[in-house]
């Protein structure tokens, strides 16, 4: 009976993904929706044979590497890994990492709300999706852009906020931990904040507990000085990420210098 409820939860989810989930082009002459078996065996990196056998409920009980193999191939939220895992009859591993692909719904949002500052980050704080606007008006992330490092290892712009968010992202880098032991990106950002920050190292000692929510802040911009924002995060919970968005009260200097930022078409 396991086998045959993993392999059904398997192909139940295979059938209910579309290929641009997944990053592939559409095939307008494929038959049934969703995925093929090739194409999840692909993206799990195994033979199609050895996914055809699970999906038949004839194949070797999956060790923790194939069932993470898995849970990225089908874009498992939490939730439904720990699912997998306990089908499997495995107790689940921390995940390998936090999840660093932001889902076509949540990037769409973002182009809705052209006149919103809008970003979405990770688990580590690394800037995942963001809109015109939102660049516009926090910089030059740099190439591999990350909230953490640039608070405690860049120059950003003068925030009445500076020193509470400092804590909220080392809240949030502690939890990242202890939800992604394994995980080598999260693990050279902390070697590298903890070298380049005597700051963010004191912090870290006092253990903070902080959770972000609405906050109204003033930072000073280069092009249109000193404004005066809110900043609302909506938790993304089945991929670890939030969502920041970034607003002024309508008719405020503030409102005004947001239209000037953003860019033209």
């Amino acid at each position: 009976m396991a086998r045959q409820d993993l392999a059904g939860f398997l192909r139940d989810r295979r059938e209910k993904l579309r290929p641009a989930d997944v990053g592939l082009h559409a095939d307008t002459r494929r038959r049934t929706p969703g995925l093929r078996r090739e194409e999840v065996a692909d993206l799990a990196h195994m033979s199609v044979d050895y996914y055809a056998r699970l999906e038949q409920a004839r194949g070797p009980r999956p060790s923790p590497r194939i069932l993470d193999a898995l849970t990225g191939a089908l874009r498992l939220t939490p939730a439904e890994r720990t699912h997998l895992f306990q089908l499997a009859g495995t107790s689940p591993t921390p995940p390998a990492g936090p999840v660093r692909q932001v889902r076509p719904h949540v990037a769409d949002l973002l182009r809705r709300i052209p006149d919103t500052a809008a970003i979405v980050t990770d688990a580590t704080y690394g800037v995942i999706a963001g809109n015109p606007l939102a660049y516009a008006l926090l910089g030059d992330l740099g190439a591999k852009p990350n909230l953490a490092r640039q608070r405690f290892l860049g120059r950003p712009y003068e925030s009445s906020s500076s020193e509470e968010f400092a804590h909220i992202v080392v809240s949030r880098l502690r939890r990242a931990v202890d939800r992604y032991p394994r995980d080598k990106t999260l693990a050279r950002l902390l070697a590298e904040l903890r070298a380049g920050s005597e700051e963010f190292v004191h912090i870290w000692d006092t253990n903070p507990v902080h959770d972000p929510g609405h906050r109204v802040k003033s930072i000073t911009h280069p092009q249109v000085g000193r404004l005066r924002l809110n900043c609302d995060v909506l938790a993304i919970p089945n991929d670890d990420q939030q969502v920041v968005f970034i607003t002024a009260d309508p008719g405020t200097p503030a409102a005004r210098a947001l239209r000037h930022l953003l860019p033209a078409g």
